[in-house]
Parts: structure tokens; sequence; C-alpha cells
């Protein structure tokens, strides 16, 4: 996936050499579909000691710049997005009350999708690798006020992959795109409990639509 990347960058650079260029900002919001899912944590001494379920994946937001350089045929698109997304997880101690406790996290990141594809007029057919760059976070379930909870760490990693495909239109100064992305990741990869680490059985997707001005 990294030589890819760096492939599609080199041509884009070698295409923008001898094409028409584009540069603008776009922004949007992003829907993730989650299949339920849910997982169980031990304590240290190999007891139940509670669960967690997605409860709901929020709508996020991104924004940032896109560069389009093509001809009439063939174009490739490289973007640089800020992103922030938030998920609501369901928390259930399976000792005690037993009730459930709504928890939130909040996450940001940079998106780079580097979109090849085919023009048919103003209409585009597109599709491409996608990086995640983790920036930072917010979690519920660090928080004291919220949880006692106790042996519970993050840990993202840096640099994720993924892919993005659809469709987008160009009219006037316009870039509008709608997309579905997938990743290879699974969902939840940085819960860390009592040492141990934990993720859904999901590789999340998401439906993502922007909208471009270009300059």
């Amino acid at each position: 996936m990294k030589n890819a990347l760096i492939i599609l960058i080199t041509l884009l650079f070698v295409t923008a050499a001898s094409a028409q260029v584009k540069f603008g900002i776009r922004g949007g919001l992003s829907s993730t579909e989650l299949k339920p899912s849910s997982f169980r944590v031990d304590d240290e001494q190999g007891i139940e000691a509670f669960s967690i379920a997605v409860k709901e994946a929020n709508y996020g937001y991104h924004l940032g710049v896109f560069l389009q350089a093509g001809n009439d045929k063939f174009f490739i698109q490289p973007e640089i997005l800020f992103n922030s997304t938030s998920t609501d997880y369901s928390f259930r101690e399976s000792v005690g009350s037993g009730l459930e406790t709504i928890v939130n996290e909040t996450y940001q990141r940079v998106d780079i999708p580097v979109m090849v594809g085919i023009k048919f007029g103003i209409l585009r057919l597109q599709g491409g690798p996608v990086g995640h760059f983790h920036l930072d976070s917010s979690s519920d379930f660090n928080d004291p006020t919220i949880l006692n909870l106790e042996g519970y760490e993050q840990n993202f990693k840096t640099l994720t992959y993924g892919y993005q495909a659809g469709v987008g239109l160009d009219f006037w100064k316009f870039v509008i795109d709608v997309k579905y992305e997938g990743n290879f990741s699974k969902y939840g990869e940085h819960f860390t409990f009592f040492g141990n680490d934990y993720s859904f059985d999901n590789r999340p997707g998401r439906i993502v639509g922007s909208v471009g001005i270009a300059f």
C-alpha cells in the first residue's frame, strides 16, 4: 500500500506537468457504517469484568484542500483533509448493577485519499487508496467522573490504510464527490484493557460526501 501511494503521487506530478490543474478547498460530512458488535473484557484474574458494544457511530466532518490534474478523459486527485468523528459505546459491568453506561470517544486525524479515474463530461468515476494519520482523541473511558475504570489504555496506530471509490461532478468552479470508503483495520483496535488488546469484528466503512471550490 505504501508503494501504491508513492506511485500515485509520482504520477500526479508527471501528469500535472502537462495537464490542466485545479486547486481548491473542500469540506463535507461522513457517515460510518458498523454492524452490531461487542466484546467481553476479563480482569487480571481472568474473570469477566464488563462488556463493550458499539451503540452509535455519529456523523463526522472534514475540511481541507484538494488538487485535481488531468485532461478531458483521465485525472488524478489527491486530497489532504482534517477529519473528526465520534462513536458512542454501550458499557455494561458484569458485576454489580450491570446498568448500561453510554461512553463517547472522539477522534481527530488527517486523511489523504489519492483518487484516479475517468471523466465523462462533468461526471467522474474514481477510486484509489487513502491513508489515515491519527492526531488526537478524547475518551470517556479514562474520565473518572463518568467511569470508575482501571486498566484502560489507548493504543492508536499512527498510520492506517483503506480505499475509496465513487463518483464526482465538476461544473464551473465546484467539485462534488460522493465516495464509499473501506478500511483494512478492524474497528476499535486501539482498545487495551489490563494489558490485552481488543477490537470489534468489523472493518468500518464510510459514506463520504464533500463539496469543494477551485481557485
